[in-house]
């Protein structure tokens, strides 16, 4: 088993709010949807760096934005 470790993590009000609002929506807890948006972050980081775009596309309109990461 994995041991787990222990962080701080300082957020603006902002940014706490739209923590509580996911994990609210989600019905997860805050921690989970850290850990949910860094899997996320990791593959799109991975597949960028394999050279892959990451496209969102309308399913009405089929218009297409592509997702620059910096």
């Amino acid at each position: 088993m994995t041991a787990k470790r222990t962080m701080t993590l300082n957020l603006t009000d902002a940014e706490m709010r739209v923590l509580d609002d996911l994990s609210a929506r989600k019905d997860i807890t805050k921690t989970a949807v850290l850990r949910q948006a860094l899997r996320l972050y990791q593959t799109i980081d991975a597949r960028v760096e394999r050279g892959e775009k990451l496209l969102f596309e309308n399913d009405a309109t089929k218009e297409k934005a592509e997702l620059m990461l910096l």
